[in-house]
């Protein structure tokens, strides 16, 4: 099993490449070879970012309380910025 293999809906994921570099996302949804991301602000849970599996660098962290069937876009803006702040304290 490769890492690519390895990621699931949930996960936080940081962008490796294009306009959105760096930025960190959620993991709505994984389909072969693409993975649909959200950040709750520019990237609602409505209109999630199709992106390839192989641009996105996957951190094995879920936020707390993750149920996807209850997750709100104010949800998912509360957990990067928690992520952020953690990562930033690291």
């Amino acid at each position: 099993m490769t890492p690519m293999e390895r990621v699931r809906a949930g996960m936080f994921a940081r962008s490796k490449t294009g306009h959105d570099k760096d930025k960190l996302y959620i993991i709505l949804k994984t389909e072969d070879e693409y993975v649909y991301l959200t950040d709750g602000r520019l990237r609602p849970l409505s209109k999630p970012k199709k992106k390839k599996r192989k641009h996105i660098q996957p951190i094995c962290r879920f936020p707390e309380g993750w149920e996807s069937e209850r997750i709100t876009d104010d949800y998912v803006k509360r957990a990067i910025r928690l992520q952020e702040k953690e990562d930033a304290n690291v």
